[in-house]
């Protein structure tokens, strides 16, 4: 996975909004969407708590940035039924999986650039915890995360945005040769900001980087 594109990030914000046919202020989808194609992510997981819904759609407008695939996975075959009919014609560009995310993000799907999972999800904390250690490269997200109640995934580094119904955002490190995460001097790492207008109420997230 390359470094950052803002031309692809642009493009996956507007595709997603587009795809959505929204009116309203943007939520965490599109905001998925730019940061997933901004990062030039091939390789797209997304872990749904019931049927496939405007995430996956987000994703597939990453996806058409990048030249990448995305797979959804999905607990059981009415989710499966439900997901085609509610995705439409964009289902055909969606790998619709059946099984336990958990599982199938460790084994098959354990070099994904991204991971997004649905908050709501039954072990989600498990499920991002294995995503974030599992993973060599690239970014694990989880959203609705303000439905999962008291915050307790400890041991995932996360932030915490309040964007939509809560966006958790972790970037999993490249793992330095001697099989610990890389880090150390000379590395750049970025963290996210957000800052809200107190005449407007409006959220702005930024990403800084820091040496």
């Amino acid at each position: 996975m390359a470094g950052w594109s803002a031309e692809n990030a642009t493009n996956a914000y507007l595709g997603a909004m587009k795809m959505a046919k929204r009116a309203k202020e943007p939520d965490a989808a599109e905001f998925i969407s730019a940061l997933v194609a901004g990062k030039n992510a091939r390789l797209i997981v997304v872990a749904c708590a019931d049927a496939a819904d405007s995430t996956a759609l987000a994703l597939v407008a990453a996806a058409h940035q990048t030249g990448g695939r995305v797979v959804c996975i999905v607990s059981g075959a009415n989710e499966l039924q439900l997901s085609k009919e509610t995705m439409s014609e964009s289902a055909d560009d969606i790998e619709f999986v059946i099984g336990n995310a958990e599982n199938l993000v460790a084994s098959e799907y354990n070099e994904a650039d991204c991971v997004v999972v649905d908050c709501r999800i039954k072990n989600c904390e498990r499920i991002l915890k294995m995503a974030e250690g599992v993973g060599t490269k690239g970014v694990v997200l989880g959203y609705n995360a303000f439905q999962m109640g008291s915050w307790s995934c400890r041991g995932f580094d996360a932030h915490l945005l309040p964007i939509g119904e809560g966006l958790l955002v972790s970037r999993v490190a490249v793992k330095a040769e001697n099989g610990r995460r890389g880090g150390g001097p000379g590395k750049i790492r970025s963290r996210w900001v957000v800052k809200v207008d107190k005449y407007t109420g409006e959220e702005h997230v930024f990403r800084v980087r820091d040496s």
